[in-house]
Order: structure tokens, then sequence, then C-alpha cells
């Protein structure tokens, strides 16, 4: 609370010394008559503005607004969502979250020139809350986003949000990478992995929305808040471009996604395990507490949590890794079932290497 009060009135006091230097003063033509300030400056954005103007003038054009109508009875549809979408490529493919058209009945899509039609079901991934949707328009008015590489994003770079929270219809909101990596519930048993963590305002209508970086280029698909009170609260997650990708190109190609498959559970390194199992107290990585057998991790060699140790898995293909969430969005993106990766491997103060090859995730 104490800093919350005292930064405005410090703002105040270097007002107070700073005068002109901080604040426009008004300014009068020859004749008496105010002048606005852009008048006289030839600019009315600074750079930073003008860039974020460029990116919404962009990229609007390739967000939509979706309304989904549910059946509520015999021949009766009534509107229960609304959310936000951007066109993939010229074919009319559109891409969302499955959360926003779970259960419809009818999908309406409006484009930012007006243009109101109806879209169909190309495919559904409840496992990533990726919905691919298609839309019949004349090729002219569809323009695909760009898309980024997720995996270059840095933790405080600039992020924008564009989408149609509470029906307010391509509404740009700014923020920051707040972090990467972090892991949110999927529409089953399972997480998706990988997120992007930010700042921007998201709130109920953002859904399916793309999350922009200050090229226009999509890194990210604005799908849930962490909150208290149903809106923004400045936790937002965003799932990775990469894996929107990846997904998007498996259900137009096959009609679904499949996913790989470790066979292990994991528990938290926390300083229990550290104290009890003499680990390095710096030690990073995904703690295996189960490997069923005949799965692929207990087919590579590694062991269920025991009173004579704990494997520690520190890296695949010698990519670092962290912890669970960012093993499951590395999974996700990086691998297909059927593949063989090298798992490195810490048990009883030595590292080992054990090629694993992965299974297809069982549905559930």
């Amino acid at each position: 609370m104490k800093i919350s009060y005292w930064l405005p009135v410090m703002a105040l006091m270097v007002g107070i010394g700073l005068g002109a230097a901080l604040f426009p003063t008004p300014t009068t033509s020859a004749t008496g008559g105010l002048v606005l300030s852009d008048q006289l400056s030839g600019q009315s954005l600074t750079d930073i503005e003008q860039t974020f103007a460029n990116v919404y003038n962009s990229v609007a054009p390739s967000v939509v607004s979706i309304t989904v109508s549910e059946e509520v009875g015999a021949r009766r549809l009534a509107n229960t969502a609304t959310g936000s979408g951007f066109v993939l490529d010229t074919l009319g493919r559109i891409i969302t979250n499955y959360h926003v058209v779970q259960n419809a009945a009818r999908i309406v899509v409006q484009m930012f020139d007006g243009t109101i039609t109806r879209a169909e079901v190309v495919g559904l991934d409840a496992d990533s809350d990726i919905a691919v949707l298609r839309i019949d328009v004349p090729t002219e008015r569809l323009r695909p986003v760009v898309f980024g590489n997720s995996d270059t994003l840095q933790i405080g770079q600039t992020v924008l949000a564009l989408g149609n929270p509470f029906q307010n219809n391509w509404t740009l909101t700014s923020g920051i990478v707040s972090a990467v990596n972090r892991r949110i519930f999927g529409l089953n048993s399972y997480s998706v992995g990988g997120v992007i963590q930010t700042d921007a305002a998201i709130n109920p209508g953002n859904s399916g929305g793309p999350l922009l970086n200050l090229r226009g280029e999509v890194i990210g698909m604005n799908t849930q808040i962490a909150t208290e009170t149903g809106a923004n609260q400045g936790v937002g997650f965003a799932v990775p471009s990469n894996l929107i990708v990846k997904v998007a190109n498996s259900l137009i190609e096959t009609g679904r996604m499949r996913y790989s498959f470790m066979g292990l559970t994991s528990r938290a390194i926390d300083i229990d395990l550290v104290e009890t199992f003499n680990l390095p107290n710096n030690i990073r990585g995904v703690a295996v507490l189960d490997a069923s057998r005949g799965l692929p991790a207990a087919n590579a060699g590694l062991r269920p949590l025991s009173n004579s140790g704990v494997d520690i898995i520190t890296a695949i293909d010698g990519v670092p890794i962290n912890d669970f969430d960012q093993l499951i969005g590395w999974l996700a993106i990086n691998t297909s079932p059927g593949q063989t990766v090298n798992l490195t491997v810490y048990r009883n103060g030595q590292y080992f290497s054990a090629p694993l090859t992965l299974t297809e995730r069982p549905s559930r």
C-alpha cells in the first residue's frame, strides 16, 4: 500500500520541478485561439505508439469475432458464447480455441470488413484447446496472419493482444511476456505445457485471439486467465505459436493430433527431496515419481522414486529441461510418437544418457 501511495506523490514533485519538460502547456495562436499540440509538432504519435498502430492496422483484418449458438430446445438456438479467432490461410481456415466452439450448433464469424458468415469445424483438439474452422468467402477478403517463432521469446518482450473482450470487437491491449513454459489445464486430464504468460489485458471474449510481437507476428493464442474476479488481473496465458502451427497442420491433414508419451509421473524438486537424497541444491529438471512397467520411461531404464534414490531428467536431446511444465511443451512441439529421444538423467551423483522411444499418448 505504501508503494501505491507514494508513487503518484513522487511524480507530482518531479512534475513541479521540471514543469514543461514533462507536461505540455497550452499554446495560443496569433489570434488568441487555442492550438492543438500536434498542429505545432507535426507528429501526433510517439515511435512506440506508431508501432502499435501499425500492428493493429496490419493484423486487425486477420482477426475475426466468433459467436456460438447451442441448441436449447426443439428447433431453438441461443447464443451461448463469444470469442475471437484469426485467419490461417487463403482457403478460409480460421484458428480459435476449442472451448469457444465446444458444443456449438451454429458458429457465426464476423470479419473486420463487416462480412458475416457461418463457419464449419475442420478439426478439434481438446488437449491443446485448439480448433480449426473454415469459412466460405472470396479469397481477396482473407488476410492470413504471419506466425513468429515462440521458442525465441524473451521475458520482458513487448506483446499485443487483439480480440473481442466482452463483445467489444477488435480491441488492442499491450503488455509484456511475463514468463514462458507455464502449464495450464486442458479440456481433459492432460495439461498444456510451454505456455506464454502475459500481463496484456485478456478478458472473456479474447479467447482464440492472437498474441502478437511488435512485428505483427502471431506468437501465441490467448486462452486463459488466472483471476479471482472473472476478469483480467494481469495474469493471462497464451498457447505458443509453435504448438498452434503443429496442431493446426495435423488437424487439417489427418483430423486429429497425436501426442508423444513417456509414461511417467513427476514430483517437485523441493528441499525435502534435496536433503533426503543429498542432491545438488541448484539441480533443475524432472524428478521421476513413477515409471510404469512396460511404458517408455521404464523401458529406457528410468526408475520410480524409492529409498535408494531418485532419477532426475535434466535434458532431452541436449536441450536443458527445467521442470515438468517445460517437458510437456517440448514433447508436444518437437516430437512425434515412435521417435527416439536421448535423455540426460541424474542418479546418485552421476549423469548418464538413456535413449527413450516415445509412444502415442492414450486418450482420456
